[in-house]
């Protein structure tokens, strides 16, 4: 008995055996954020008036991805996960992106539609995170969107059950060959199961890096369908 217990204990050495240099320098990894301040003074009365600065702002300054933003879903049960998608409009309903509605970012969000989108620009120093309710855009508007797409990228639409187990990449490349021959020099239909969401914020927070971490956090909270503005600590 007492050789079947020592199988699941780890070896002596692998108790001793010290931290590699990176994960002895994680905790030394450190920068000083030195943004200009950000002060009520400066902030627009409504956020998504706010939003549209910082985002020009971080298109014209940020080479690759400004649009990345980390989309973040719960299930029915509560469970989380998170993932990075594309934001691809937004107005004063709120914020687009789009997806397969069979996905599992798709089957969460039609059982628990409330999320959390969060921009991150290090360049800037700046950071956005956006708490709302997620519902599908009509049918004429993802159909606008797809019409857009690169046709490589409608006919990976139509060949990927996005989230579904796959057997191999083989399989799925296939399955694109598929969808070229049968859809190839014509017209490339939207499937029925992708399409976009749009996220309606009721809590925008914009963060503002500043030096020896004080720093200036925003928060719009909408109460009673007004924006109330106020400032939160670092």
């Amino acid at each position: 008995m007492f050789s079947f217990f020592r199988r699941w204990l780890p070896a002596k050495d692998e108790i001793s055996k010290p931290k590699t240099a990176a994960r002895q320098a994680v905790e030394m990894l450190r920068r000083e954020y030195a943004g200009e301040p950000f002060l009520e003074k400066h902030v627009s009365k409504d956020p998504i008036e706010q939003f549209s600065v910082w985002f020009d702002e971080a298109v014209a300054k940020i080479k690759t991805d400004p649009n990345a933003m980390i989309l973040a879903t719960a299930n029915s049960d509560g469970i989380p996960s998170s993932r990075t998608v594309l934001l691809k409009g937004y107005d004063e309903n709120g914020f687009i992106f789009y997806t397969n509605y069979g996905s599992r970012k798709g089957k969460q969000i039609l059982a628990n539609p409330n999320v959390s989108l969060t921009f991150y620009w290090p360049e800037l120093m700046r950071q956005i995170h956006i708490e709302g309710i997620a519902e599908k855009v009509s049918e004429a508007q993802s159909d606008a969107y797809f019409s857009k797409r690169p046709s490589a990228s409608q006919l990976s639409a139509l060949a990927s059950s996005q989230s579904h187990v796959v057997e191999s990449r083989e399989a799925l490349e296939q399955q694109l060959k598929a969808m070229e021959k049968k859809h190839g020099g014509g017209t490339i239909p939207r499937p029925e199961n992708w399409g976009g969401f749009c996220v309606k914020p009721n809590r925008m927070e914009f963060w503002q890096g500043r030096l020896n971490r004080l720093h200036d956090r925003i928060c719009y909270q909408r109460e009673d369908n007004q924006w109330k503005i106020l400032r939160l600590a670092p």
